[in-house]
């Protein structure tokens, strides 16, 4: 069954390792490219991340240097991997052929100058979360004590995403950012996260912001790490499953997906190691849910709510 998936740190890990990995098949990338095809992961996202302790005059710079290795290493040395810059590309794909989209994990990089947010969005970003667990000019994190709203810079940013139909992912806000998001964005998602009732952790959602989502017509995907899952950091593939059946009772089975944080985090599901294993989680899917719900999990869901299809 083809898959989406929203969320993956691998160009960090290649910007990390200085030309000493090869995307092909480095075995350090649990999105490799050869995981990917034996996962049948149809549709990669990978993430711009730059760590908040880089200079803030060398982070465009960290960011521009991510989109290379995007450009030149994924893209350059694997011709059966397809860049999607537009939303009507995911219609494209061939047998074979797998679609990769650059994705923005906080707004650091940008400074105050939302140029080069546009000029991020030429080489193809297409879809923009305001911070990570840090403050920065556009909003607070999920792991910042202050816990306040967006700024007028981020408001900025939002309507701009507005108007280029650019997804606006709520993953790593603090609440209040998390509701002042949703008042103005038109296309917001969820890249990866989880339920807070089933494991209270301030990266995932309330069943309040979680509905919020839903009513707004905007997609959740369930993240693969841990301490997301349970509480003591140690998590299966039913426990990840059990985040998606709470999400159904929500009211979003038709708006949940997988963004599963690989080349991102230290700790793995059993079973679901790297994205080859992929696959596991959908046949254990298939146990409990109808082959069209799995399906929309999987890949028609994303599908069915990108921006241009009638949000």
């Amino acid at each position: 069954m083809n898959v989406i998936d929203l969320h993956c740190d691998a160009l960090m890990k290649l910007q990390d390792a200085k030309c000493s990995l090869r995307y092909f098949d480095a075995p350090e990338l649990e999105t490799n490219k050869t995981r990917l095809h034996l996962g049948n992961v149809k549709v990669q996202c990978f993430a711009i991340f730059i760590d908040p302790d880089i200079p803030s005059d060398q982070k465009f710079q960290t960011a521009l240097g991510q989109v290379d290795y995007f450009y030149k290493e994924v893209l350059g040395n694997n011709p059966d991997m397809v860049h999607i810059k537009e939303w009507s590309d995911f219609d494209k794909l061939k047998n074979g052929q797998i679609g990769a989209m650059l994705t923005l994990e906080g707004v650091d990089a940008i400074g105050n100058d939302i140029s080069k947010l546009h000029i991020l969005f030429q080489l193809g970003v297409r879809s923009v979360g305001l911070t990570w667990n840090n403050a920065n000019l556009a909003a607070d994190g999920a792991g910042e004590p202050r816990g306040a709203g967006l700024t007028l810079f981020g408001k900025e940013i939002v309507r701009f995403q507005n108007e280029h139909q650019i997804l606006t992912d709520v993953s790593h806000l603090c609440d209040q950012a998390f509701w002042d998001v949703m008042e103005i964005a038109n296309y917001p998602i969820a890249s990866h996260s989880n339920s807070r009732t089933l494991c209270p952790h301030p990266r995932n959602l309330t069943d309040e912001q979680a509905m919020a989502m839903f009513q707004k017509g905007g997609m959740v995907h369930v993240v693969y790490n841990p301490p997301f899952i349970c509480e003591n950091g140690k998590a299966s593939i039913p426990d990840l499953v059990k985040h998606i059946d709470h999400f159904c009772s929500l009211g979003g089975v038709k708006q949940i997906g997988f963004g599963s944080d690989f080349d991102g985090i230290f700790s793995f599901i059993n079973g679901l190691e790297d994205a080859s294993k992929t696959q596991n989680l959908i046949n254990e899917l298939l146990k409990y849910y109808g082959e069209e719900d799995v399906r929309g999990f999987a890949y028609d869901n994303f599908l069915n709510h990108r921006p241009g299809m009638g949000r």
